[in-house]
């Protein structure tokens, strides 16, 4: 009996060594397709939007099949890499969806993240827009556009809940904001003979969006304007409203 207790006790020793080494092994892993990923993100910065996988292993000095083992194919390889450039975007672009100032406070900060962004990063921005797979969307950037069209969902309905209006509206709303922006963000850097500054391309959404929403607003007889508190019509009381 002892013998076999002790074959069990080294055996089970054996199991926790090869758990250990596996979960080191893992993060090992993890870590390598977390630096191809940077590596492809300065590439594109540096060279442009056709970079090719020598290009990232030469960044990395790594063979280059070393690249392609931790992705399925190239497919794979620039989905997760536009992921990676959309998680840059996101960190600067969702802090500033929140109930700070005016509704045009709100509105004009929101926007002009986004289109400095697109101005300091024009290739990332390009590498998102040519690279995405034919018919079918990018995971990624549905990932990204229902992330900040669910914050403004959810700002919305807030809004409408409290002045006692049915919130089903918002939904629609939010991405309606998010197509024209995208909309007029991608057109305009697509266009080389454009001669809008970014300063004019920030006005002229600014003023659409601002538009869109009092025009909603009016028709729906929410005391909003592009000079309302965002705070205030966020903690506006239901009973305001008569139903």
């Amino acid at each position: 009996m002892a013998e076999t207790r002790g074959r069990g006790s080294r055996g089970e020793a054996a199991g926790a060594a090869v758990d250990g080494r596996s979960t080191r092994w893992d993060g090992h892993k993890e870590r390598r397709r977390a630096a191809v990923l940077d590596a492809a993100v300065e590439t594109i910065e540096d060279s442009g939007v056709d970079v090719s996988v020598q290009q990232i292993a030469d960044r990395l000095s790594l063979p280059r099949p070393v690249v392609y083992r931790h992705f399925s194919g190239r497919a794979d390889l620039d989905e997760q890499i536009r992921r990676r450039i959309l998680e840059l975007l996101l960190a600067e672009v969702m802090p500033t969806l929140r109930a700070d100032g005016t509704v045009r406070d709100a509105v004009r900060g929101a926007i002009a993240t986004y289109v400095g962004w697109v101005e300091r990063h024009p290739r990332l921005h390009r590498f998102l827009e040519s690279h995405a797979p034919h018919g079918d969307s990018s995971h990624a950037l549905d990932g990204a556009r229902d992330r900040i069209g669910g914050r403004l969902a959810d700002l919305f309905a807030l809004a409408l809940t409290r002045s006692g209006i049915d919130p089903v509206r918002a939904r629609p709303m939010a991405f309606g904001v998010i197509g024209l922006v995208d909309g007029v963000v991608t057109s305009w850097r697509a266009d080389p003979g454009s001669t809008l500054t970014s300063e004019q391309i920030e006005g002229i959404l600014t003023e659409s969006v601002l538009s869109l929403f009092e025009g909603n607003a009016h028709s729906l007889g929410v005391p909003l304007t592009r000079h309302t508190p965002v705070a205030d019509l966020l903690s506006q009381s239901k009973a305001l409203r008569p139903m």
